[in-house]
């Protein structure tokens, strides 16, 4: 929303001469590069102050110039961080207003990033750039956060993707931050860049859209194969506009052999060593035409002499661009992480060998896909995606050891159960020490018929959504079984039994209910049961509890907010059990014994990862598949991962001294309550 402005009280006919002088005033004929290098002040105290110098970041130049150029009607700017791309942005504010006035739309990611963008950087423009902030009018509702009003009627609007703020009244430029962290359509009217370009189309030539960011989705073919050499992979945001584009790719020159070539990451070369540190200090970027080594003390220079070129164009060793270039009404840049000003060869490869090591250990992706795309500026595509898991494959990897026996080396038993129309399939599995921790499978199997009997005394079917009796069977079959440990010294009982919480009406409700019969009869074992419900949501934690309608108290529905419940970001749980399919015993595998029906490892291959996540298209049977991601998500909520194995809490610790473990000298007639509630073992974890 536009401010309402007090007009200007003008106290003699020179003043209203000054006005109407500067809005007379034709446009000086400077790109934004060069009105940047002439009116622009950086102050930065403890970086620098001082005039802007376009030396500093020689890849914005061309970016900046061609936002005045009008052969295009937009420009994109895909990025890494740490390369001063904001900056390119605010020069454009600043040539807007000092050079060739015009209305201005500046679009970020929220509306609260709207007024920190507002006060951080445009407010200090104004304030430190003395050719911006004499422009405005002089009175003091002519600055507001989200609006700024200048003496040659230019008006600049701070904004956020809304269709309200992306629709309506036309604006000459519009400039959007950090595309790919909005909104991918703006309530179902459209993409913001489109949304943006509408506005200016009123314009013709002298309107324009400018769209920055570093890439922030997912490779959607993994299996994609680049049809030409500047072609960015199919994922949607800054990639896919900068595929609209005439595609231009910033090149350096080899000092040693004078070809031309993209400083990206993969060709940052670095000793294989455990020391991180010592393995990014000694980073150097490799000539890929000659294998020749260059220093990270050489940036500068070869930033200094580097160039832009389009699809269809090569650089001659004389630096003459030949070929026929890409034609599009869209300037379109992609720069690599390795070039950027700010970012140093030692940080790129040090956080991405930090985040392969947190990938290796827990089979998370999060900041691996981070780093790629921020630090590197690079698109990212799934570990896992790009194969297909068989049956026979995992039927392989399976081990001998007896059925329904704990193993040596698991310290711990969860089983998880799944709810079906007609049964519960129930798997049990064991933790073992590991780098990080194994998930053993013990035991799989169904429960089918329930306590209720027909007309000729035959066990029913047992009906969970129907019959809260038959919830019991739970505790009877699972939470209190025991399993004989491998050297017959004794048995090991279940810590812990997770249970999904959704699926067909009325399953929720005797869910809920059967948590609540647990906890009210006074024995501790409602914190040896856990509900568990997927959340697949972007951004959602990997695990965390909630307590679904805890606002409401209403005893007719079945959540109120008493009942915690394990909330699962299945997407990224999968990937971490994907991950551990792969992995060898003792380094973090999921193991199961050979004795397992084939049934099994079917189910464990029915979902396939897309670009949106995991997917059963078939629709097969997927039991297998879904209980293991509920027991690693139960591991991550009880931080196993962070265990101490030499100084394990007691449910961890080794058979003698198990908490769960029974030896034939001290076990008794029947099982007895838990001497300890699972949140009292947890927070030993923590």
């Amino acid at each position: 929303m536009v401010s309402k402005v007090k007009l200007k009280q003008y106290k003699s006919l020179g003043e209203i001469v000054l006005d109407v002088a500067e809005i007379l005033q034709p446009p000086e004929r400077l790109t934004v590069s060069q009105s940047a290098a002439k009116y622009r002040v950086v102050n930065n105290p403890g970086s620098y102050v001082g005039p802007w110098l376009n030396e500093t970041t020689p890849y914005l130049v061309e970016v900046m110039d061609e936002l005045n150029n009008r052969e295009f009607g937009a420009v994109v700017f895909a990025k890494p961080a740490q390369c001063g791309g904001t900056d390119a942005g605010v020069n454009w504010v600043l040539h807007s207003v000092v050079c060739d006035p015009g209305d201005m739309m500046v679009v970020q990611t929220s509306q609260p990033m709207a007024r920190d963008f507002s006060r951080r950087r445009i407010d200090r423009l104004h304030r430190h750039s003395p050719e911006v902030g004499s422009r405005m009018i002089g009175t003091g509702d002519a600055d507001n956060t989200f609006d700024k009003y200048y003496r040659s009627g230019m008006i600049l609007n701070l904004s956020w993707p809304s269709i309200n703020e992306l629709s309506g009244r036309p604006i000459r430029r519009v400039w959007l931050t950090d595309i790919d962290r909005m909104p991918e359509n703006i309530d179902g009217e459209g993409s913001p860049f489109d949304l943006g370009r509408k506005r200016t189309t009123s314009f013709g030539s002298a309107g324009k859209t400018y769209a920055e960011s570093s890439p922030g989705y997912i490779i959607e073919d993994p299996k994609w194969i680049r049809r030409t050499p500047h072609e960015a992979p199919p994922c949607k945001g800054i990639l896919s506009l900068f595929n609209r584009g005439d595609r231009r790719l910033w090149h350096w020159q080899c000092e040693h052999c004078g070809q031309w070539f993209e400083p990206t990451f993969d060709l940052l070369k670095y000793p294989d060593t455990k020391d991180k540190i010592e393995a990014g200090e000694a980073a150097a970027i490799m000539c890929p035409h000659c294998a020749a080594l260059m220093q990270s003390d050489r940036k500068y220079e070869l930033n200094l002499g580097g160039r832009w070129v389009k699809e269809g164009q090569v650089l001659t060793r004389e630096g003459k661009l030949e070929g026929s270039p890409r034609r599009s009404d869209i300037a379109s840049f992609w720069l690599k992480g390795p070039a950027a000003t700010f970012a140093s060869w030692k940080a790129l490869v040090v956080n991405y060998l930090m985040a392969m090591e947190e990938f290796e250990l827990t089979g998370s992706q999060e900041a691996l896909k981070s780093t790629v795309n921020t630090d590197q500026g690079e698109a990212y595509y799934l570990r896992g995606t790009d194969s297909e898991r068989r049956p026979e494959q995992l039927k392989e990897k399976s081990e001998q050891w007896e059925e329904g026996v704990v193993p040596h080396g698991v310290r711990t038993l969860i089983a998880t159960a799944d709810v079906q129309k007609n049964m519960w399939v129930v798997q049990v599995y064991g933790i073992a020490p590991g780098a990080p921790f194994d998930l053993v499978v013990i035991d799989r199997f169904k429960i089918i018929k329930s306590h209720r009997l027909d007309d000729d005394g035959e066990r029913l079917w047992v009906k969970p959504a129907s019959h809260p009796e038959d919830w019991w069977l739970l505790q009877e079959e699972v939470m209190r079984k025991r399993y004989p440990l491998a050297d017959g010294s004794g048995t090991m009982g279940v810590m812990l039994t997770c249970c999904d919480s959704g699926g067909r009406e009325g399953v929720t409700t005797r869910a809920y209910d059967f948590w609540r019969a647990l906890r009210d009869k006074g024995e501790g074992e409602h914190k040896r049961f856990q509900l568990v419900k997927g959340d697949p949501s972007p951004g959602a934690p990997r695990v965390r509890i909630s307590y679904p309608d805890a606002q409401r108290k209403d005893k007719m529905v079945a959540a109120r907010g008493d009942v915690p419940v394990l909330m699962i970001n299945s997407n990224l749980v999968k990937d971490s059990l994907s991950n551990r399919l792969e992995a060898e015993p003792g380094g973090g595998a999921l193991r199961f014994p050979d004795h397992l029906e084939d049934a099994f490892f079917v189910e464990m291959c029915n979902e396939r990862r897309t670009a949106k996540g995991w997917d059963n298209p078939s629709k097969k049977r997927n039991e297998a598949w879904d209980l293991s991601y509920y027991a690693l998500a139960a591991c991550l909520h009880l931080k196993v991962d962070r265990i101490n194995w030499d100084a394990p809490p007691p449910w961890a610790d080794e058979w003698p001294k198990n908490f769960h473990v029974q030896t034939k000298e001290s076990a008794k007639a029947a099982d007895p309550a838990p001497r300890k509630t699972l949140a009292d073992l947890a927070a030993q974890i923590a």
